[in-house]
């Protein structure tokens, strides 16, 4: 992997991370359109710009994080990750065969933008704003729309918790801030147990002559996912999620058509 690799490949995760369009189905395709090879340092690469990017939820909402009298919301986040981490151990072997067939994931990323385009007017009543008014049961529903992302690669964890959310009645902010809540412990998790997948079996991958792109693409990866984190608040707050269902929609049939041009 070159610098400029690197670069590009953290610069994706950072915007996609936390928008509803699937990192995971953005860093799968983007990969072969790099010529980047799978390898234990690219794999290692990934999971450490992941970790940057989960670091970027904690600054923008600190205040939320370090408040220790708020147990319940700790409380609320546990529960929601249970479905995520039941589901994970139990269906590995689907999962990881389902994050290596790139048609499967284009087709859910098409899928899951024809649901973004027409959330809005499904879900026309919601009035829960504030964090507080999410009880345990409505956490564990949440919990549940999360782990079809894992189920279903290219979904996305974003939109899959954010249409639980709303569901909920969770109104399109509230919804979005909780899937970023939620992302921390259950992305972080998740990235851990890769990371040390990783290590154990390839441990030469923590050498000198890495740290520096791993330092280049933590930094751009946090940074990058602080932006699109504020703009995405925003955005939704104004204007809703059709844009981002027509976003996977066309990136899902682009990537088709290029995956029907390859020679068999």
């Amino acid at each position: 992997m070159s610098y400029l690799q690197a670069l590009i490949i953290a610069i994706i995760e950072g915007i996609t991370e936390f928008l509803p369009i699937s990192s995971t189905a953005h860093m799968k395709l983007a990969n072969p359109l790099l010529h980047v090879n799978e390898s234990a340092f690219t794999n290692l690469f990934e999971v450490v710009i992941q970790l940057a990017a989960i670091l970027s939820v904690v600054v923008v909402y600190w205040k939320k994080f370090v408040d220790f009298k708020n147990i319940t919301f700790y409380i609320k986040l546990v529960v929601a990750m249970i479905p995520a981490l039941i589901i994970g151990a139990l269906l590995k072997k689907h999962i990881d065969a389902a994050l290596s067939n790139l048609m499967f994931i284009s087709c859910v990323m098409i899928g899951g933008g024809i649901i973004l385009l027409f959330i809005d007017k499904l879900f026309t009543n919601n009035n829960m704003e504030e964090e507080k008014n999410i009880s345990y049961p409505k956490a564990f529903i949440i919990g549940v729309f999360q782990s079809l992302s894992i189920v279903l690669p290219g979904l996305s964890r974003s939109a899959a918790t954010i249409i639980g959310g709303m569901s909920q009645k969770l109104t399109r902010k509230l919804a979005a801030e909780f899937s970023f809540f939620l992302a921390v412990p259950t992305m972080f998790a998740a990235s851990v147990k890769s990371f040390w997948d990783v290590y154990k079996d390839n441990p030469e991958v923590i050498a000198k002559d890495n740290m520096a792109m791993l330092a280049l693409g933590g930094v751009v990866s946090f940074v990058v996912a602080l932006l699109a984190i504020k703009f995405f608040i925003n955005y939704v707050t104004k204007y809703g999620f059709r844009l981002f269902g027509w976003y996977r929609i066309i990136l899902g049939v682009s990537f088709l058509v290029y995956l029907y041009t390859l020679p068999h």
